[in-house]
């Protein structure tokens, strides 16, 4: 019906909810939203990070690689899909191999599918697309441009290595100072190589060395070079200490040479120099590093025949021991490994407990050590343990349940220290440095930090340190004011990104007064990125529409007693590439589309409609025509992922 100007006069036309001076809605109850088959919501596409991504301390984009691996995210013409899941795993973490072999995969443990039947092997997808990598020898691309920027990063291990990997991307001449004689930190001196294989842990190093860092092994910065002259000659300084000494038992006796801590043993081990630890060892921790101590301690055995001076300890301690182990008959050592935690809260992984156990170790949980022993030769006898009580966070030891535990070699893990031998002044009294959210240290310009020396974690959580020190550094280099690092601090897909891949991104807005934006072109129509916010919980996933599909799970040799003896080979097999594709394809993508048609096929209103081909792309699969929708929130109630909301309209 047409509107004359002498209805106007009469009475304005108006779209106007409310009245003149009306300041809240007066309608009795919430039925109001709801009316029979509509409402007055319209579906939008909000896009969420993944529960995976969100505990994830490296902050990778892994629903991104596994819809890439399973064939929903298209690479660009002529890239394989491997390619394009490693450069997207990269673009977080330059150690896709070696992370996707020892990483606890914090990921897995918030995976929602875990609400179905059980979590997305995501490791096993990391570990295939890394070897991948290396069997075809993909590298990073170097930057166009240089700053003119030095940066000088003091440590080899992880954190370092992810920063100069980063910043070097940036543009930003890196050096690297570390006091050992090769690069890798913990992952080399404190993970043994049958878990880390050190042709795998050399390749994805090589890669970020190829890049141009500069390399300085063999110097301890405070020592051979001043911390005067590093700041003199650089720009920025990033400290990836480590922290690779390790905490001696605080128990009598416990300074005896045959008491040795896990980091001393280890880096002996990982050196080449041990070479076996005599017959009765005792260890002493409950997470991985005691595991990894241990399992290193079973295969070593010990020789029947063995000079005074070839014992473990001086070995251990730096003396260069005789050939004697290669001429020896070799035995099994007996291994117990003392927890003051229960088997069943042991901080180290039960598959890596699992192994420990089968491999004939000797497992008591909920006990504490007391004393060493020590005989009239000066050298440790044995270990007393002790069950025991907590009272008011003391320990209370309980009588008559002390227990000898006979030991040739003792070892102390229980945790880590740092080395901070010429760098005093940077220890915060804890044996730590501080750092702010952006890892800068407090009242240091220009320096930052990461890695062990905040906090002793995973090594993924000292790759994710690396890159957003990295991301500070780069500010600070260009004079810019730091910014606040967001509440969900990871590498996450970025729809403008995969727009402009294809072609398809906005144009430039004109600034003209437009009724809508719907079919303009200039802004992403009814799309909302809340995935620096906000984490996608299971309640707002449609799991009925997930099937139970059982996990493909990666062979992991399992050894005996006898078998381990000796044997320091890989034990973690890949999986084939059709067991990763059909492993990526149980991720549930929550929080972004994945193109199931299920907003399609239920919309009674025909309202959901598929994008044109040519202007689809991940993530705009689908849209909605508003003329024909009338809110009745089927879509958002089939959407498997959560990615459709149903959002206020007017």
């Amino acid at each position: 019906m047409s509107v004359t100007s002498d209805d106007l006069k009469k009475k304005p036309l108006t779209f106007r909810r409310y009245k003149d001076g009306e300041t809240r809605n007066e309608r009795k109850g919430a039925n109001w939203i709801m009316d029979a088959d509509h409402t007055h919501k319209c579906p939008e596409y909000v896009l969420s990070t993944p529960p995976c991504q969100g505990s994830c301390p490296a902050g990778e984009d892994i629903r991104g690689y596994l819809n890439i691996v399973r064939g929903i995210e298209k690479p660009p013409a002529g890239m394989p899909w491997q390619q394009y899941a490693f450069e997207r795993i990269t673009s977080a973490n330059p150690f896709p191999s070696v992370m996707g072999r020892v990483c606890p995969a914090p990921c897995e443990s918030g995976c929602n599918r875990n609400e179905v039947e059980d979590h997305v092997g995501i490791n096993s997808v990391e570990h295939y697309v890394g070897e991948y990598g290396i069997a075809n020898n993909l590298g990073f691309t170097k930057p166009e441009k240089n700053s003119g920027k030095k940066v000088a990063l003091i440590g080899g291990g992880c954190a370092s290595l992810s920063a100069a990997y980063h910043l070097t991307l940036k543009g930003h001449a890196c050096t690297i100072f570390d006091d050992h004689a090769e690069l890798g930190g913990m992952m080399r001196y404190g993970i043994p190589g049958f878990r880390t294989p050190r042709e795998v842990l050399d390749a994805e190093i090589k890669r970020i060395i190829d890049l141009g860092v500069e390399v300085k092994l063999n110097c301890h910065i405070g020592r051979d070079v001043t911390m005067e002259q590093i700041e003199k000659e650089y720009d920025a300084v990033f400290m990836g200490l480590g922290a690779q000494s390790g905490r001696p038992l605080p128990v009598e006796g416990a300074e005896a040479p045959n008491c040795v801590t896990a980091m001393a043993f280890l880096k002996a081990f990982n050196d080449g120099r041990l070479q076996h630890v005599g017959k009765r060892v005792v260890v002493i921790g409950g997470g991985d590093t005691s595991i990894d101590v241990a399992t290193v301690a079973r295969r070593l055995g010990h020789i029947t025949k063995v000079n005074e001076n070839d014992r473990p300890e001086h070995v251990i301690a730096g003396q260069v021991a005789h050939d004697v182990a290669q001429v020896s008959a070799r035995e099994g050592a007996e291994v117990v490994l003392i927890s003051r935690a229960t088997m069943d809260k042991m901080n180290a992984n039960k598959h890596e407990i699992d192994h420990a156990l089968a491999e004939g170790i000797d497992i008591r949980g909920g006990v504490t050590p007391v004393a060493v022993i020590v005989g009239a030769d000066g050298r440790a006898t044995a270990l007393r343990v002790a069950e025991f009580d907590m009272v008011k966070n003391e320990t209370v030891i309980r009588p008559g349940t002390e227990v000898d535990i006979a030991a040739d070699l003792i070892v102390s893990a229980i945790g880590q220290a740092v080395d901070f031998t010429g760098l005093e002044t940077f220890n915060n009294g804890n044996g730590l440095i501080k750092s702010d959210k952006n890892y800068q240290i407090p009242g240091k310009p220009g320096f930052f930090v990461g890695g062990d020396v905040i906090k002793p974690h995973l090594l993924t959580t000292a790759i994710g340190h690396g890159a957003i020190a990295a991301d500070g550094i780069d500010r600070y280099l260009a004079g810019a004011e730091q910014e606040k690092r967001p509440k969900v601090d990871v590498h996450h897909f970025d729809l403008l990104r995969k727009l402009e891949e294809k072609g398809l991104q906005p144009t430039e807005y004109d600034h003209k007064q437009v009724w809508g934006t719907d079919s303009a072109k200039f802004s992403v129509h009814n799309f909302e990125d809340r995935s620096l916010k906000y984490v996608i919980p299971s309640d707002e996933l449609f799991l009925g529409h997930f099937p139970f599909v059982p996990r493909h799970v990666r062979n992991m040799t399992m050894l005996d007693a006898e078998q381990a003896l000796g044997n320091f080979e890989d034990r973690l097999d890949v999986l084939s590439e059709k067991e990763v594709i059909d492993e990526a394809k149980r991720c549930m993508s929550c929080g972004l589309c994945f193109e199931c048609d299920n907003c399609v096929v239920y919309c009674p209103q025909i309202a959901v409609f598929k994008v044109k081909r040519d202007v689809n792309t991940t993530g705009r699969y689908v849209d909605t025509d508003y003329s024909r929708c009338i809110g009745c929130h089927i879509c958002a109630d089939v959407c498997p992922t959560g990615y459709i909301k149903m959002g206020m309209g007017d």
